[in-house]
């Protein structure tokens, strides 16, 4: 998937380049799996600001994926690929052969009319899904469970995939993720051949600041320009203290992971 650059007759179209999506399907999704998605704008259920930096943007219906390739041993098609405004990557919609439909990520390299499996053992080729203990080592994958039978729960971004390393005796495969993380997994749990589509994600570039509204995301203003009253920061006098949010906690220098987890052998940033 190719980029697309604007011509610069406006300050914000000089180094603009979007994503090029012409091949993309241009109708309405599937109205069975579609469900109406609203809007909490950075509110808790109380109605009070949390987030500062959400709200507004477009209205966006939820697309239901299909994370768990549930249907075993049932051969579908791709019968088009389409666009999702809740994900960097795309979606293909897909139907088995008993007539069911549903939606699921789009390997990257698929297109109309590829032929996809699911079960146990299958063969090791780009959007089929099977248990990791089936798949060759060095392969690269996505949408992996962490939890067998729960569903893909990680690598499921525009060109991500991880890499299966090793299967180890206990039951276990060895995973790197983009990240740098190299983690254990359930030999048992399910994962996807292949690199999520729209790997050119990461080189588009909005622009403008419209962009980011239309896409939920507001200003992000500085602690140190508010008044006192408003944030730990405000004020004329400088300094004096660590760097903290606006309710007093430090932000920079900890860690948001969990500390002990006995799966996870090198973690992301070390």
């Amino acid at each position: 998937m190719l980029l697309k650059t604007f011509n610069p007759i406006t300050p914000s179209n000089r180094h603009r380049s979007i994503t090029i999506r012409s091949n993309l399907w241009k109708g309405k999704s599937i109205n069975k799996l579609t469900v109406g998605l609203s809007k909490k704008s950075g509110r808790n259920n109380l109605g009070r600001i949390t987030v500062f930096t959400k709200g507004g943007g477009h209205n966006q219906s939820y697309r239901k994926i299909d994370f768990k390739r549930s249907l075993i041993n049932i051969s579908a098609i791709i019968i088009r690929i389409e666009y999702d405004p809740n994900r960097s990557c795309f979606i293909s919609l897909i139907a088995y052969k008993n007539g069911v439909l549903s939606y699921i990520i789009a390997p990257k390299n698929m297109k109309e009319g590829d032929v996809i499996l699911s079960g146990l053992n299958v063969e090791s080729k780009i959007g089929y899904c099977c248990a990791l203990r089936n798949i060759l080592v060095g392969t690269a994958i996505h949408n992996i469970e962490l939890i067998p039978g729960r569903g893909g729960q990680i690598a499921r971004a525009a060109g991500n995939f991880a890499l299966l390393i090793s299967k180890r005796k206990d039951g276990y495969c060895l995973l790197r993720l983009k990240s740098g993380e190299l983690r254990l997994v359930s030999s048992l749990c399910f994962a996807t051949i292949g690199i999520v589509s729209n790997i050119e994600n990461m080189n588009v570039i909005h622009g403008k600041a419209g962009h980011s509204r239309w896409k939920n995301k507001r200003p992000s203003v500085r602690g140190v320009a508010m008044n006192p009253v408003d944030h730990p920061h405000g004020g004329r006098t400088k300094g004096g203290r660590p760097s903290v949010t606006p309710w007093g906690l430090p932000t920079k220098g900890r860690r948001t992971q969990r500390k002990i987890n006995k799966l996870i052998i090198k973690k992301r940033y070390n």
